[in-house]
């Protein structure tokens, strides 16, 4: 099966339109996807490149634009979400844990459905218990070892990787090193991993 690593950050708001669908989009195609985390704010930062900050129309227009595309794929929300997030950084921490055990999209999706349909920032609580439980995980055990040095330089050393790929936000689908950035970017990159795009020069 050809696999598209998907690289990511809870608290990237488009991003919630592709972790919703990835599982059907795997199922209808038959490509599966590799769940990344990293720290997209760190990025952001290091490359002065705050997308919505002090930008009320801009804003404006993301959080219609999510809207739209949401109905599209048939999810239901709540906009405006919270936003930013203040517990990023410890919502990916426990993604990076959730991918060394194998439970990272579970934790990944109730997450975003908690902070997108129902209003609970990812990163904090009541989100990263009832994330975590959903996950089949026990909360305390799960939270304590998502804060331990080897989660976050794991976390970190993602985030330095992504930055290498030249992965810039988030979502990015990554393909033998071309890179497919935004929810609407997901085809070209299935196409680009079946052979079929026709930009391709290799």
């Amino acid at each position: 099966m050809a696999v598209i690593d998907f690289w990511y950050s809870i608290g990237s708001t488009y991003t919630y339109l592709s972790v919703m669908r990835l599982s059907d989009v795997t199922r209808s195609t038959g490509v599966s996807f590799r769940w990344r985390p990293f720290n997209v704010r760190h990025i952001m930062i290091e490359q002065n490149n705050i997308p919505f900050k002090d930008k009320p129309v801009k804003a404006a227009y993301m959080w219609r634009d999510v809207e739209r595309r949401a109905h599209q794929y048939g999810l239901s929300l709540k906009i405006p979400a919270p936003y930013p997030l203040p517990g990023l950084v410890l919502a990916n921490q426990i993604a990076v844990l959730g991918t060394a055990e194998g439970w990272v999209e579970s934790y990944t999706r109730a997450a975003y459905r908690r902070w997108f349909e129902y209003g609970e920032p990812a990163g904090e609580e009541p989100n990263i218990s009832a994330s975590l439980r959903e996950a089949g995980q026990d909360r305390d055990r799960a939270l304590e070892l998502a804060q331990t040095p080897p989660i976050v330089k794991a976390l970190s050393d993602a985030t330095d990787e992504a930055m290498a790929l030249g992965v810039f936000g988030s979502p990015t689908f990554v393909v033998a090193g071309e890179v497919f950035w935004g929810d609407d970017r997901l085809d070209d990159a299935i196409r680009w991993i079946n052979g079929k795009s026709d930009c391709s020069t290799h």
